[in-house]
C-alpha cells in the first residue's frame, strides 16, 4: 500500500469520515466563537461571518454523518455496536442534530427583519461544543490518536 495511491485515498473504507469530520467540528466551533464575540462586541459582521460558519458546518455534518454510517457497515460489516464506537456514533448524532440546531435557530433571526437573536441561544451552543468535543474526542479513541483503538 503507497500513501499516495489515489485508489487507496478514495476508496478506503474509512478514510473519508476520518478526512471530513474536521470541517464541521472547526466551523461550528469558530462560528460559535464569532456569535459570541458579535454578541459581545455588537458587531454585525461578526453575527455574519457566525451565521455562514454555521450554515457550513451544517451542511458539512452531513456527509459526516453518511461516512460515518458507512464506515461502520463497511468496516465492522454491521456488526452491533457497543462500548465507545456505540458512544460516538449517538454522540456524533446528536452533534449534527445540535449543528442544524443553532443553525436553524440563526436563520429564523435571519429571515425576521429587525429580530434579535434569543438568548436562549448560547446555552445550547455551549452545549453542542461540548457535545461535539467529547463526540471527537472519542473518534479520537476509536482511530487510535487519543490512545488505543
Amino acid at each position: 500500500m503507497h500513501p499516495f495511491d489515489m485508489k487507496t485515498v478514495l476508496l478506503a473504507k474509512h478514510a473519508q469520515h476520518v478526512v471530513l469530520i474536521h470541517f464541521p467540528i472547526a466551523l461550528f466551533i469558530i462560528g460559535v466563537l464569532f456569535d459570541l464575540l458579535a454578541q459581545w462586541r455588537k458587531q454585525r459582521l461578526l453575527a455574519a461571518a457566525a451565521y455562514y460558519n454555521l450554515l457550513v458546518a451544517a451542511i458539512a455534518a452531513i456527509p459526516v454523518v453518511i461516512t460515518g454510517i458507512l464506515a461502520w457497515r463497511l468496516e465492522l460489516e454491521g456488526q452491533r455496536l457497543k462500548g465507545i464506537l456505540l458512544m460516538h456514533l449517538v454522540l456524533g448524532c446528536v452533534s449534527s442534530l445540535l449543528i442544524w440546531i443553532v443553525w436553524l435557530i440563526h436563520v429564523r433571526t435571519q429571515r425576521s427583519q429587525g429580530a434579535v437573536l434569543p438568548g436562549y441561544r448560547l446555552p445550547i451552543e455551549a452545549v453542542a461544543v461540548v457535545i461535539v468535543a467529547l463526540t471527537g474526542h472519542l473518534g479520537g479513541f476509536l482511530s487510535g490518536v487519543n490512545g488505543p483503538g
